[in-house]
């Protein structure tokens, strides 16, 4: 049975499933979600928790013998088996086939995954956990929806603030969830339940925002130039190594020209998508994209991430003078731009 994440709290006040999946990337999210299933299970008698990590030297009969040892108090079993990696092997995936078709009556089973490749997702023992399971798959928190949940963990605690004072907290935490909780916390620490001021959150709000260079893309083809400045001088100052930020927008850009041969020889651009395996964000991003972004400005950009290449080798670049972060910066925003 597939749950949302925010169905859990009125799921668990119901009875309990015999075992639950939990995948994301989204660490806080997860950890909390987890911690709801616990709290919940130790309420329903489940006193004794067995913990099971799968790494390199683990062996899938811990878990079948988890599942078959008695409580040393007759009491009933939390088992949790973490899988960080999400790739159990083949070995993995029969054994968590097996396990989902024995389930004892006296055990409640959590397991843990990452967020899952849609390969893996197709997988016959994620089937078949799907099957089994109260199956939560928690998406990652988009900086779009970043200012909304913001504004439910203020209010969560007491707090609001107005729309300037969000979007100074999204800025500063963009990409680190975690990160993001704790200085929402500190604001609960520091004042009083109210609204907060701007100025209240700008001298407690630390800049902890983590930049995915893959998520650079999401800026350009958006067309907010302000982000992309930031994201390009985080990655910069994390030690991103300028060949992989250099890469991603590159192809990004060949994405789109891709995108434009095929439009102007008549192609639906939701088929064009589809062949080329652009989904989530991204898909929603294209066609406003494709209406900004001219295609001379496209085969310029390429011209220009060659040049980007040469500097970044320590050759001569005819278009770009200064170092190669700063034409990384203006072939970016070239394309952002439109």
């Amino acid at each position: 049975m597939q749950l949302r994440l925010e169905a859990l709290d009125g799921h668990l006040k119901k009875s309990l499933s015999q075992l639950y999946v939990i995948t994301s990337d989204e660490h806080l999210l997860a950890l909390e979600a987890a911690d709801k299933i616990r709290k919940a299970a130790r309420a329903q008698g489940y006193s004794e928790r067995d913990v099971l990590t799968v790494e390199r030297s683990f062996k899938w009969g811990e878990l079948l013998a988890a599942n078959q040892a008695l409580s040393l108090f007759g009491d009933k079993k939390l088992i949790e088996l973490r899988i960080p990696t999400g790739k159990p092997g083949k070995d993995g995936g029969a054994a968590l086939q097996n396990y989902v078709k024995d389930l004892s009556p006296d055990n409640l089973t959590l397991i843990t995954l990452p967020k899952l490749d849609w390969q893996t997702q197709k997988a016959a023992w994620v089937t078949s956990l799907q099957q089994a399971a109260v199956y939560i798959d928690i998406p990652q928190v988009e900086r779009a929806h970043l200012p909304n949940w913001i504004g439910q963990r203020l209010a969560q605690q007491g707090q609001s603030a107005d729309r300037q004072s969000i979007d100074f907290i999204a800025d500063r935490v963009e990409g680190n969830l975690l990160a993001a909780h704790q200085e929402i916390q500190k604001l609960a620490l520091l004042h009083e339940p109210g609204k907060l001021t701007y100025e209240q959150v700008h001298d407690a709000v630390l800049n902890v925002a983590r930049y995915d260079v893959f998520k650079l893309s999401e800026a350009m083809l958006a067309g907010d130039p302000a982000r992309l400045v930031r994201m390009l001088e985080g990655l910069k100052g994390e030690g991103e190594a300028l060949p992989l930020v250099l890469w991603a927008v590159s192809e990004e850009i060949r994405t789109l020209l891709k995108l434009k041969a095929g439009m102007a020889q008549g192609r639906p651009l939701g088929a064009l998508l589809k062949e080329y395996r652009i989904w989530g964000p991204k898909e929603r991003m294209m066609d406003p994209a494709l209406r900004r972004i001219s295609l001379p400005t496209l085969e310029a950009a390429m011209k220009d991430a060659a040049q980007v290449d040469k500097m970044i080798k320590g050759l001569r670049a005819k278009a770009f003078a200064g170092d190669a972060w700063d034409a990384m910066l203006q072939l970016a925003l070239k394309v952002a731009r439109g």
